[in-house]
């Protein structure tokens, strides 16, 4: 008899290779094939060219990878992994993040990854960080280093779902400290959904900031 892992997280068929979590063809449904813009990760008219945004204002990263938008079937299994208790789907999902990644050209090899913090509270009532665990799968494939307190959140913020991209900005102004030494570094933020990117806007210029060389955000969901 299969056992859970045996089938398709998405169709229930069975897997060819289990460790994967979702078959050839539902992941062919998960990847985003519309042109997007190399450095803000929105949608542009020819998608290996900066769009017209970023060139009259460049956000504080280079490069932003997502897998696709926040719409099904890549939502249902992102729902399920935050909020229905299976971070056994990191793994599933960090893979995508990586096959994504590898297909994107001048990427330069990441020396350390660092994830989004969640507020003390929300991660005791979720059980885990999502970035956490999507890290955790990352550092191990890629070989880097990966410390799941180099980045501290200093303060609680109002959630950000609630607020415009101006109050966002200002909600997250010195939210966060970093921890160890990032000198010299290639970083990656990882993070599962970058909707404004006013999060990800402050941890990318703190790391600026402390020297790093160059700061990509690898995500699974670049919202419109």
């Amino acid at each position: 008899m299969l056992t859970v892992h045996s089938l398709c997280w998405l169709c229930q068929m069975p897997l060819a290779i289990s460790r994967w979590g979702v078959c050839s063809r539902c992941a062919q449904t998960l990847f985003n094939t519309q042109p997007r813009c190399p450095q803000c990760g929105l949608p542009a008219a020819i998608g290996h060219l900066v769009c017209g945004r970023c060139l009259r204002k460049a956000p504080p990263w280079s490069r932003l990878i997502a897998v696709n938008d926040y719409v099904p079937p890549l939502s249902h299994l992102i729902h399920q992994f935050k909020f229905c208790d299976k971070p056994e789907l990191a793994p599933i999902l960090a893979r995508l993040m990586l096959l994504n990644a590898r297909q994107t050209s001048g990427l330069p090899r990441p020396d350390r990854l660092i994830s989004v913090p969640l507020w003390q509270r929300r991660h005791w009532r979720r059980g885990f960080n999502q970035s956490d665990l999507l890290c955790q799968a990352l550092a191990k494939w890629l070989g880097c280093a990966w410390h799941p307190f180099a980045l501290k959140r200093v303060r609680k913020t109002a959630t950000q779902h609630q607020l415009s991209a101006r109050l966002r900005a200002r909600n997250l102004k010195n939210a966060f400290r970093l921890e160890l030494p990032v000198k010299g570094l290639h970083m990656v933020i990882v993070d599962d959904v970058v909707t404004t990117g006013s999060t990800v806007a402050e941890i990318s210029r703190l790391l600026l900031r402390n020297g790093a060389a160059s700061v990509q955000v690898w995500c699974l969901c670049r919202t419109l």
